[in-house]
């Protein structure tokens, strides 16, 4: 009985021990058992064109996960079997998840479709289940992808808007502390904690849907057509700076990114420098006809190359000396013509011209990796680079740079800072508009008006660009057609050219901008009043029709090309 009595003694102690002494801890473990946290994630806000059509959304999906306390060490290569190839899963990552020990809830997949998830659950597995969650589907595929973006697998967005506008598209997760039983099951009447997500915005662009189509369409063609290594279209309303379209090849399919080449996942039209080539011209000319005191009827004798300081300037085709007007320089799109014209005024002033159009610095549009180019100040120039610079080589731009550039001429030289975003929507639908851009005069109307006279003999018989001509419309705009560097030997050798064309109409009354970049093409000529020109014509002329742009019904300036003394 004495021994019965010490027994007893010892157990009461310890009991007493358990549950007086350390009462609390193993109260506190027991609860860090049986208590799990679920994330409750929330509706990323939908991206939308102009007129809502959805470019990005949000749909219902599953997150498939695993309780490895459940799950026996017998079972679990049967598991590894079944979820691997169901769920496209790396089958040594699905072993390690479920083996994890002392756990009781670790996450196998995200963003797995609903009848995916019905699948894994007709296995029937001990320890394995489902849980409500969203995922992101790009309805019109390829469809303006290097604008949009993507959403990664764990739920950022990692390119293009979705990247840039993560925060505002995202929203706020939530979470959920419930308290499980050693079966997995839910306790009722447990530990129930909740913080509810807050959905994220969606945003609203100035895109058009058909117009981008159209855009995407053609470039693709082209892009084929000529062989070239990339293309891009703007489409640009100059009176507002909203961008209508924003096209560029090759793309890729945001709702399978890991496909394409990574370098495909951002817009080149922000990201890609280049030499503009002859579409720098109208810089120039808008400079030397401010400050120059040059006029379009201004005659100059131009020759088909030209010697300054230790270098050799030559025009695209060799040809006799020839008495060219200002206007008719630009219209041939001399390069000899556009150096003798930028004589008139001082490097400095031409520096200056270029930072007003915006050379040199981001655009800010909001699409991630813009780059702002390269435009040294006039003392880094060498002897040489104002002549080169005047007609549009040895600095770089991006696309958009230069669609801004004839998107102010257009706008009677007031420029107005694109913009891509319209505004955002709350969950309740309530919209609310973006800030208007920013806007400053950087020439007068009247050498605004002068140039855009100019440019219309571009698209003239004489000109460049009569591949630009869109019946009944009056269209004016310049061809560029830039060598490109060779970055072996920093030199113009071999490296292709790039080609484009940018232009507006109604000449006479601009409402819309259309800019076409090649880069490289290697099929047919390389000139941009060849490979960029046509492709001007079926967007500006789709563009027209679809905004309902009647013909201004007016006639064209004469442009006077050649000089009569």
């Amino acid at each position: 009985m004495l021994v019965v009595a010490f027994v007893l003694s010892l157990f009461a102690g310890r009991l007493v021990q358990l549950q007086t002494i350390e009462s609390g801890s193993y109260s506190e473990l027991a609860m860090k058992q049986r208590l799990q946290t679920i994330d409750l994630p929330a509706v990323r806000g939908d991206i939308t064109d102009a007129q809502g059509n959805p470019l990005a959304m949000t749909v219902e999906a599953r997150a498939i996960f695993a309780d490895p306390f459940m799950i026996k060490p017998e079972k679990r290569q049967g598991i590894v079997n079944a979820l691997a190839p169901t769920l496209g899963l790396d089958p040594a990552r699905v072993m390690k998840i479920i083996s994890t020990p002392d756990s009781r809830f670790e996450y196998l997949a995200h963003g797995v479709r609903p009848d995916q998830a019905r699948l894994v659950m007709g296995y029937k597995f001990l320890g394995i289940g489902t849980l409500p969650e969203y995922r992101r589907q790009y309805p019109n595929d390829s469809l303006a992808a290097g604008v949009i973006g993507f959403v990664n697998a764990e739920g950022r967005g990692a390119a293009g808007l979705e990247y840039s506008m993560n925060r505002q598209l995202a929203g706020s997760n939530g979470w959920q502390r419930v308290e499980i039983s050693p079966e997995g099951q839910h306790i009722p009447m447990g530990e129930d904690q909740k913080r509810p997500p807050v959905p994220g915005r969606g945003v609203r662009l100035t895109l058009m849907r058909d117009l981008q189509f159209q855009a995407q369409r053609a470039i693709e063609r082209q892009v084929q057509a000529t062989g070239a290594r990339s293309g891009s279209v703007i489409v640009m309303d100059p009176r507002d700076g909203r961008l209508l379209a924003l096209a560029s090849a090759p793309g890729y399919d945001p709702n399978d990114y890991g496909k394409s080449a990574v370098g495909l996942w951002n817009s080149p039209i922000v990201h890609e420098e280049y030499e503009p080539g002859s579409t720098g011209k109208v810089v120039t000319a808008a400079a030397v006809l401010e400050k120059g005191g040059v006029r379009p009827d201004t005659p100059f004798t131009v020759p088909d190359r030209v010697k300054r300081h230790d270098r050799t300037f030559r025009d695209s085709h060799p040809h006799p000396t020839q008495r060219l007007t200002f206007a008719g320089v630009l219209a041939t799109s001399s390069n000899v013509g556009t150096i003798l014209a930028s004589e008139q005024i001082q490097a400095p002033t031409l520096y200056q011209s270029l930072r007003d159009f915006g050379f040199g610095e981001r655009t800010g549009v909001g699409l991630p990796a813009e780059t702002p180019g390269k435009l040294q100040p006039p003392a880094k120039w060498s002897g040489t680079d104002r002549y080169a610079i005047a007609f549009g080589q040895s600095m770089t731009v991006n696309a958009l740079q230069m669609a801004s550039v004839y998107a102010t001429i257009a706008n009677g030289g007031i420029r107005v800072a694109p913009t891509l975003v319209a505004g955002t929507t709350d969950d309740d639908g309530t919209f609310t508009a973006a800030a208007k851009p920013e806007s400053r005069q950087v020439i007068s109307g009247e050498t605004a008006r002068q140039i855009r006279d100019m440019l219309e003999g571009v698209a003239s018989p004489e000109g460049t660009a009569p591949k630009a001509r869109i019946p009944g419309y009056r269209v004016a705009g310049k061809t560029g057609t830039a060598e490109i560097v060779n970055p072996r030997c920093g030199c113009y050798d071999g490296s292709g050219y790039t080609a484009s064309f940018a232009g507006f109409a109604p000449a006479d009354d601009p409402q819309l901008v259309v800019q076409v970049v090649l880069q490289r093409p290697k099929k047919g000529s390389h000139y941009g009043g060849d490979a960029a020109a046509p492709v001007f014509k079926d967007v500006m002329g789709f563009a027209l029709q679809s905004r309902k742009i009647p013909p201004t019904g007016s006639k064209p300036p004469i442009t006077k090309i050649h000089a009569r003394d």
